[in-house]
């Protein structure tokens, strides 16, 4: 009787998350310097009613045809419907109306302060662990994130009402993060990001129409090709990718991506848009990762007693 090799029961698993991390941060810090350009074109909040919308239309409409199965609660729709107001609506509306006076780059770099607030926020609300080498990782990262915001406001032009703006999204976005793991809403995470983009578009909707003029966008083709970005790479995409690393990971260890988020930001707003970046910027890298690396490098497993027979 022929015995199988052992070796081949036991083949390596290709590990899909370093792949996934790497994408979510450079389509999320990506989305900065789309929704720049977005909201020179268009008013942020006509803008970001039709990018939901239209996402959300699209996600629904594509479980439709492929006849997905519902596997959601009441519960779980709501909370969806929850989030996005905190991850949509709240977020990204007031970022975008920030976004008006901010540069990409800083936009990003505040918006990196998330892993921070969230660190102390799960540690509070989930349980999550508060070690020495987490607080160590982050304030590594508020040391590396805030060396460059010191440069940037010190040789930039933001408008201090456009950062109150977009402090007030980093506050919504901690939010949400926190949400999602404490309420813990199950079922596929497709249709809930669908049902998030539907109700952000919804909260959004009425604020467009009271505020916004519809004659103040201008139609070009870099508008297309950012709101096309912004809703396949941003609130499709970037969300389930998002949605996935919170539940494979706690949420201080992903929230602590959102480090990555100012160097990417910054180096894409300079090729993209052309604005300004000095090496003193990029130094603030070495601090940040890390940072990144202590936050989400998983405890070293205690020896194991051997037995002797």
């Amino acid at each position: 009787m022929s015995v199988a090799p052992a070796v081949a029961m036991s083949r390596p698993r290709f590990n899909a998350l370093p792949f996934l991390i790497a994408l979510f941060c450079l389509l999320w810090s990506f989305a900065f310097v789309a929704g720049k350009i977005g909201v020179t074109d268009c008013p942020p909040l006509i803008l970001l009613a039709a990018r939901f919308s239209l996402a959300g239309i699209l996600i629904l409409g594509v479980s439709l045809l492929r006849r997905d199965t519902w596997d959601l609660t009441w519960r779980d729709a709501a909370v969806f419907a929850v989030l996005g107001v905190a991850n949509n609506a709240l977020y990204l509306g007031l970022g975008y109306t920030g976004l008006k006076t901010v540069s990409a780059g800083l936009g990003g770099l505040i918006v990196s302060a998330n892993p921070v607030f969230t660190a102390v926020l799960a540690a509070l609300f989930l349980g999550e662990a508060l070690t020495w080498r987490k607080v160590a990782g982050l304030l590594l990262g508020i040391l590396g994130v805030a060396f460059i915001v010191w440069h940037r406001m010190k040789v930039g032009t933001d408008n201090p009402h456009g950062i109150l703006f977009t402090l007030a999204s980093l506050a919504s976005i901690v939010t949400g993060t926190i949400l999602f793991k404490l309420l813990a809403p199950k079922g596929s995470l497709w249709i809930g990001n669908g049902i998030q983009n539907i109700a952000g578009g919804l909260a959004v909707m009425p604020f467009a129409f009271a505020f916004a003029d519809v004659s103040d966008i201008v139609p070009s083709a870099r508008l297309a090709e950012a709101f096309a970005f912004l809703v396949l790479g941003g609130s499709i995409l970037g969300y389930l990718i998002w949605f996935h690393l919170l539940k494979v990971c706690g949420a201080t260890a992903a929230s602590a991506y959102h480090f990555l988020m100012p160097p990417l930001a910054m180096l894409f707003a300079f090729f993209v848009l052309g604005e300004h970046v000095e090496f003193r910027d990029l130094l603030g890298i070495v601090p940040v990762a890390i940072g990144i690396y202590l936050v989400t490098r998983p405890a070293a497993a205690a020896p194991s007693k051997r037995s002797v027979t």
